[in-house]
């Protein structure tokens, strides 16, 4: 991952005979990732302009410019696809994109370093964060455990649940 770029999607697999792939956004709208301009691979090497073709299972379908047969669209399963950051649009100042969160130090309000965000999972019911430091914490992003976010400082302020009891 770098500051400039953030993956936006990953190609799943060939769909079809003619160079289709199975595409799986990681957008919160799915269809934006076709509107960022050509995307990368992960290593910068390979650049696509895509073009949706319609959903399929799992994700959606879409043309790759320069992949033109199954081979081609299998032989990519796997490859991650990355924007420039700045064409996604900027968001409200209570959401962040979880690229800008991986690796973030957290301190408790008494500012005491807990560790960095190694992860973030959302499994349905709202984001979590995975801290590691001296201990492995798992911390609900809501405002009430994690009240500061600071970007600029490269920081995150936590008020972790007593687990004491």
């Amino acid at each position: 991952m770098t500051a400039d770029r953030i993956c936006v999607g990953a190609i799943a697999g060939a769909f079809g005979v003619h160079g289709e792939v199975r595409l799986k956004s990681f957008c919160a709208e799915p269809r934006d990732i076709a509107g960022y301009g050509p995307l990368t691979t992960e290593d910068g090497t390979r650049s696509f302009t895509i073009r949706l073709t319609r959903p399929v299972t799992g994700g959606l379908g879409a043309r790759l410019s320069g992949v033109t047969g199954r081979e081609q669209a299998e032989a990519l399963k796997g490859t991650t696809l990355w924007a420039p950051r700045d064409a996604l649009p900027s968001l409200p100042d209570d959401e962040f994109y979880h690229a800008d969160l991986i690796g973030l130090e957290v301190v408790d309000t008494g500012g005491r370093v807990l560790g960095r965000v190694r992860a973030i999972f959302d499994h349905g019911a709202g984001d979590i964060l995975e801290v590691v430091g001296k201990e492995q914490l798992l911390l609900p992003f809501t405002r009430a455990v994690v009240p500061t976010v600071d970007l600029a400082a490269g920081r995150i302020v936590a008020d972790p649940p007593d687990t004491d009891e």
